[in-house]
């Protein structure tokens, strides 16, 4: 057997293995591409009117007011500000039963302005769809995670297949001959697309595995320069420390001590500590477009101390590492915001063809399996037609 058959088997089977995977993550991947500029247009409630005189209201009173308008005691994950007009959320999300709510609020005067349940946003179950199949998150992301890796393996299966044996014929891998039969049309959707979509779907792919599978997210970590700690830990709290600013003041003191840092048109991001060991996770974004210009902090719920997490969320981006700041990129290179709409449009396009390539290498297997039956069956009738001419002989 010659080594393009063995990766053609290779080829086949692996994408048996990861089609069906392959297909509901590209399609769900078309689906949450703009999600953030149809959101703008769409969720005409987190726009409020800017008031440049008027004084914000603290986390805590937020925090509060949210209680109140979902009827509930829990403590709230995260407190949001963006950008002046824009009105601040309060979140409330767990796993037990899974949850998440999102109360906005006109962060000028209190006002409820819409409680959305965000397990009902139909980008929320597309998202769910992305990253775990709609599984439990413990069985749905390894198989999504290990499947994007098959899905890598196959594009370089893929390219090597697609390479042609002779000078002569690799114009014609270039092209799709739009007027051949539908069989013909298939194969070259198959090969052409599949070479042109290659390195985006490879970008694409090996992004999607740093999200997804540690080892393979350290290793790249390692490779660029860093320590091969790729992934988040939190600090943890002095808990024998005396409660001087817990709670609700700390937030707010903490909120006070930030707020100045912020831009304009940024982000303001709190963690809200939910045990006594935890500490308050925060960050401001500098551009809302993308996720990556992030200035991450860390502090003691008791003492609001700085504390350093490991990992490469740490920090201003400014002054972080390259191999730090290639993770941090990581979920815009991933959804082509990097590039701005340009990069956006692109990865929805390369998805696209994506989503295609399990549907039409089906295809093309199933022709070439009813072909080969057919040429099996053509065999075996001519030596029943010669045997019945020497009966008839005789």
């Amino acid at each position: 057997m010659t080594f393009k058959k063995i990766v053609g088997k290779l080829h086949l089977w692996l994408g048996f293995a990861s089609g069906l995977i392959v297909f509901i993550v590209a399609v769900t991947g078309c689906l949450i591409a703009f999600e953030d500029e149809i959101k703008s247009i769409t969720y005409s409630f987190r726009n409020i009117e800017a008031q440049e005189e008027a004084q914000l209201l603290p986390p805590s009173q937020l925090m509060r007011i949210a209680q109140e308008a979902l009827d509930t005691e829990d403590i709230p994950k995260n407190v949001i500000y963006t950008e002046e007009d824009k009105a601040a959320a309060v979140w409330f999300w767990g796993m037990e039963p899974e949850h998440f709510y999102m109360v906005h609020i006109n962060p000028y005067n209190g006002k409820v302005i819409k409680v959305t349940d965000e397990e009902a946003d139909f980008f929320h179950i597309m998202i769910h769809g992305h990253y775990y199949l709609w599984l439990p998150p413990a069985i749905g992301q390894p198989v999504v995670a290990y499947g994007t890796l098959i899905f890598a393996i196959m594009l370089i299966s893929g390219i090597i297949l697609w390479w042609p044996k002779n000078k002569k014929a690799l114009k014609q891998r270039f092209s799709i001959k739009w007027n051949a039969k539908w069989r013909r049309l298939n194969y070259d959707l198959h090969n052409v697309l599949g070479f042109y979509m290659f390195s985006v779907g490879l970008v694409l792919a090996l992004t999607g595995m740093i999200m997804g599978i540690h080892w393979f997210a350290n290793t790249v970590h390692f490779a660029s320069g860093g320590d091969g700690m790729a992934q988040y830990h939190a600090p943890l709290s002095d808990t024998t420390a005396v409660a001087a600013a817990q709670s609700e003041e700390g937030v707010d003191l903490l909120w006070a001590k930030l707020l100045p840092q912020k831009p304009t048109d940024g982000i303001l991001f709190f963690s809200i500590p939910q045990d006594k060991a935890s500490s308050y996770y925060t960050f401001i974004n500098h551009d809302p477009d993308s996720y990556h210009k992030l200035d991450y902090k860390h502090y003691d719920q008791y003492t609001l101390e700085p504390l350093d997490a490991e990992g490469p969320y740490e920090g201003k981006y400014e002054e972080a590492g390259f191999a730090d700041t290639l993770i941090r990129m990581n979920y815009d290179i991933h959804r082509g915001a990097i590039l701005g709409l340009t990069g956006k449009i692109i990865a929805f396009i390369a998805s696209l063809v994506i989503a295609s390539m399990p549907v039409s290498g089906v295809m093309i297997w199933w022709g070439r399996r009813k072909k080969s039956r057919k040429g099996n069956a053509s065999r075996g009738q001519k030596p029943l037609r010669k045997e019945q001419e020497l009966v008839s002989s005789n």
